[in-house]
């Protein structure tokens, strides 16, 4: 697998997440306490979140951070 891959993956499914929740990426990241702009790139598949950051995004979900991953 490459990395690229699984960026493209994670930002997907956290987008869908984010939809599934009524939820912007203002909401999210402010409950993640990231900046929004960081998150759009993790959405975009632009940036390589760190496993702290991953975490937070999925608790602002209410999910396990597993989730993210899911294909």
């Amino acid at each position: 697998m490459r990395i690229m891959d699984v960026q493209t993956r994670v930002g997907k499914n956290l987008q869908k997440l984010r939809r599934e929740r009524d939820l912007t990426q203002e909401d999210v990241a402010h409950k993640a306490n990231l900046h929004q702009t960081y998150l759009s790139g993790v959405e975009g598949g632009k940036r390589n979140p760190s496993i702290v950051a991953l975490d937070r995004i999925a608790k602002a979900l209410g999910v396990d951070v597993a989730r993210l991953f899911e294909r």
